[in-house]
């Protein structure tokens, strides 16, 4: 057995001081100890694919990242570490438990888990090692994944054993109080819906050329590098829904103004995102839902975000403003509010379907665009 300490301190001192996840009983002590450690951050996730995106974008602002989950939670964290990390090659140190261990007693779901864990990981192209059990361990098993990372730029994993960790006093946790959002109703009645392509032409028009940009999956991030392909841009051409954990990423570590390009079907994919944004409340943030109503980039299949008002959604995770619009001369007004960096601030700009004509895709490999991106996050 080992205190959070034997591990978390000797860590650090390599550079490992951003941790994200969700909890798990064997995790408990290691989990505390990130949260009240002075060498530390930790960001509570509202999922485990989740927890994998915010790494992502804190270590595209330069952060060394670890990700903490239950091995039940694996089959969340699959679609980002194989469309997200993998193309992008993105790496992070991910800790997850062996819930179910043979020869030790434990709760139904975790039978089969318990049988595939090493070998799932291993089928992602995520090399594993047994946590370390003894302090004496620690280094060798930190060298071997440094190692791994350094070679080929992926996660690497650990599965925690029970019983690993000695038990790690929490403390008391306090929310801040946070003043109530502001609604704000830019629509006009009766308006011809404007396009995307339409949208992000005003959107480079007006945002600085020092403003971070991440595109959600699909036509969006097309439409976007037709526009301009630029260092700022970064095209999340996978991980559907991942878009805005990736933003909060970069945000808590950024001074940089960070704008995230979001579909109605992607954010409703990962809605529990809305929540942790308000909770960090990064005031650099801008979140930008482009409301077409349906899923364009597999044929135009209806979402059903036609029930969802996200503005208001958003404003009840805690973000300091929400904005409707329906109109490029709402949207315009709409993005007044972000250069004031007041955020987080959620901007749900109905448009109609469709894409322009001959819509081109990225020519850059994303583990380029990922590099460049994080030089320029790099950047005073």
């Amino acid at each position: 057995m080992i205190t959070a300490d034997d591990f978390i301190v000797p860590a650090q001192t390599i550079g490992y001081d951003f941790y994200t996840g969700v909890p798990c009983s064997f995790l408990t002590p290691f989990i505390n100890r990130s949260i009240t450690s002075e060498k530390t951050d930790y960001v509570g996730a509202a999922s485990e694919g989740e927890a994998v995106a915010i790494a992502s974008g804190a270590w595209l602002a330069g952060r060394k990242t670890i990700v903490m989950c239950q091995n039940s939670g694996l089959g969340n964290c699959i679609n980002p570490l194989t469309s997200l990390n993998y193309p992008f090659r993105i790496p992070t140190l991910l800790i997850t438990t062996w819930r179910g261990q043979p020869g030790i007693k434990d709760e139904p779901q975790h039978q089969l888990m318990s049988q595939i864990t090493q070998s799932l990981l291993e089928t992602v192209r995520v090399r594993c090692l047994t946590f370390p059990r003894f302090p004496e361990e620690v280094a060798p098993v930190l060298e071997a994944a440094e190692m791994e990372m350094d070679a080929n730029s992926l996660p690497f994993g650990l599965v925690m054993e029970k019983g690993t960790v000695r038990n790690e006093p929490l403390g008391e946790q306090r929310q801040k109080a946070r003043p109530e959002g502001k609604y704000s109703d830019l629509s006009s009645e009766n308006s011809k819906l404007p396009s995307r392509y339409a949208l992000l032409e005003a959107l480079l028009d007006i945002t600085s050329e020092e403003t971070a940009i991440i595109a959600t999956t699909g036509k969006c991030g097309r439409e976007l590098f037709s526009l301009a392909d630029r260092e700022q841009h970064l095209y999340q051409v996978g991980s559907m829904g991942g878009a805005s954990g990736m933003g909060l990423g970069v945000s808590l570590n950024t001074n940089k103004l960070v704008v995230v390009l979001d579909g109605d079907g992607a954010a409703l994919m990962n809605m529990g995102n809305l929540a942790t944004i308000g909770s960090c409340a990064p005031k650099n943030l801008a979140h930008i839902v482009l409301d077409n109503g349906v899923h364009d980039s597999t044929g135009g299949q209806a979402t059903v975000s036609s029930n969802v008002n996200f503005a208001q959604v958003a404003l009840a995770c805690g973000y300091s403003a929400g904005i409707y619009c329906n109109t490029t001369k709402g949207f315009i007004e709409a993005l007044s509010h972000v250069s004031r960096r007041n955020g987080p601030i959620l901007i749900q700009a109905k448009i109609k379907p469709g894409s322009i004509n001959n819509l081109g895709r990225p020519t850059i490999r994303p583990q380029d665009v990922a590099r460049r991106f994080q030089s320029f996050l790099a950047k005073n």
